[in-house]
């Protein structure tokens, strides 16, 4: 205390009054069964055992007050990716895995952890499991296990929860759907396909019909297309449904259809194993790869199998959850659907757009495989580079610059029939909503083979 305010005499009648009234707390404390003041004794405790420090951590509501926007350093955050199917040997939910591991290397207060085989019936058990353990961010990696997810929003409003789009659009204040616009580097690589057939049939080893699938193989149609006209060739492009995203020996033996009876001289695939590769290498044909550079990061074969792959970094999606969360964003966007326009940092500096053309870690013109190289056109190499760099600037796109027509075929969807052959359903120059590309467009484009 004070000198000057008490004097030396006030300051010894202040310490016997402390005195008298410490002898009296005692004596109360010990001829009582139950504590005098609950409400007080933690703190008085608390003060003279552990540092200011602890007190702040074990009193959230005082703490919330006094956040600032941006989290402080330091604040744990934990992404959870609940996958579908397996990590190991898989492209998407590989690539889905390493978006986890960098996202957690970029930012040292965010941990990545993840279950894998998830179906829907695991994936609120799962889910509240993971909150339990400190999850703030739980990702489903598909729709169809994803979706649940949105029925236990509401019961955690501090968690964000983020399922992997198909065509179902439903959202919450906290429940996030997102997706890439993978179909601007799947164009790219339709105009290497397209280039390099011989024979001028290109075969699609492909799930099932879908809004995601159908979306995804008229992005490469449109590129191959492309490439048949500048280069004035007639290229077919098959597609032979296997009814499921992983079955080996389904895809195999589709593949192999494909290459014995229709004379597929490029391959490629909507499907998650890598059986539809195998059988490219053993027949000697081009393959164009899916979801992951899997040359440069798998290692499975080599340039001179893959022509181009397409790489797919869901961690740029991520990252604006992340930062979303760490900024104490109550309202996040809740549907995410970036293109080649939308990139992020990596931990080392390197800046990905979320999809581009890569093979063995390269990525643009020197993505196209050097023994596939000299075999497409001049002017072929100059479109890829010069339809890049547009979507990259955000200045083109292909879903923008062509015509839909309807093939005829498709997934009829409630309350939206698959169009008939020949209806134009988007005109040249007009941009579909991202809802529409990413809910309702249920069908294939003209001139698509529909095997049975």
């Amino acid at each position: 205390m004070n000198r000057k305010l008490f004097g030396q005499k006030g300051i010894t009648v202040f310490r016997l009054v402390v005195i008298s009234i410490l002898l009296v707390v005692v004596a109360l404390g010990t001829t009582m069964c139950a504590p005098a003041a609950p409400t007080e004794a933690p703190v008085e405790e608390v003060e003279e055992e552990a540092p200011v420090e602890e007190v702040e951590e074990e009193a959230p509501a005082e703490e919330a007050e006094e956040v600032p926007e941006e989290a402080p350093v330091g604040e744990g955050v934990t992404l959870a990716i609940e996958h579908f199917s397996i990590i190991e040997g898989t492209t998407w939910s590989g690539a889905h895995d390493r978006a986890g591991k960098r996202i957690a290397e970029k930012y040292p207060e965010v941990e990545y952890v993840y279950r894998e085989e998830v179906g829907p019936d695991l994936t609120v058990p799962y889910g509240e499991e993971l909150i339990a353990d400190g999850a703030n961010i739980v990702a489903g990696n598909a729709e169809f296990m994803g979706l649940p997810l949105q029925e236990i929003a509401e019961k955690y409003p501090d968690v964000y929860f983020a399922s992997v789009i198909a065509s179902d659009l439903a959202t919450e204040r906290n429940f996030i759907r997102y997706f890439p616009r993978q179909y601007q580097a799947l164009y790219l690589e339709g105009l290497v396909a397209g280039a390099l057939t011989q024979t001028g049939n290109i075969g699609i080893v492909s799930a099932f019909p879908s809004v995601q699938v159908i979306r995804r193989q008229a992005g490469f149609y449109l590129g191959v297309q492309d490439a048949a006209e500048m280069l004035d060739k007639d290229v077919t492009v098959y597609v032979k449904y296997v009814g499921d995203w992983y079955l080996p020996q389904e895809e195999r033996d589709i593949a192999e259809t494909l290459v014995t009876q229709y004379d597929v001289d490029v391959l490629t695939q909507q499907t998650d194993s890598g059986s539809p590769l195998d059988v490219a290498q053993e027949q000697g044909i081009w393959f164009v790869g899916k979801d992951m550079d899997i040359v440069g990061f798998y290692g499975w074969s080599d340039t001179d199998t893959v022509a181009v792959s397409f790489d797919t970094r869901w961690e740029v999606l991520y990252d604006q959850m992340v930062q979303d969360w760490l900024a104490g964003n109550e309202n996040p966007e809740t549907v995410l659907y970036l293109g080649m326009d939308d990139t992020m940092v990596l931990a080392d500096g390197t800046e990905v757009a979320t999809v581009d053309i890569m093979n063995d870690n390269k990525v643009g013109i020197g993505a196209i495989s050097p023994a596939a190289l000299p075999l497409i056109p001049d002017e072929i190499v100059q479109l890829v580079e010069q339809r890049r760099e547009q979507m990259m600037n955000g200045e083109w796109d292909p879903f923008t610059e062509h015509a839909f027509v309807s093939n005829g075929t498709g997934l009829e969807l409630e309350g939206t029939p698959v169009p008939a052959a020949g209806t134009e359903v988007k005109p040249v120059g007009e941009t579909p909503t991202a809802e529409w590309l990413l809910s309702l467009f249920n069908f294939d484009l003209e001139g698509t083979e529909i095997l049975e």
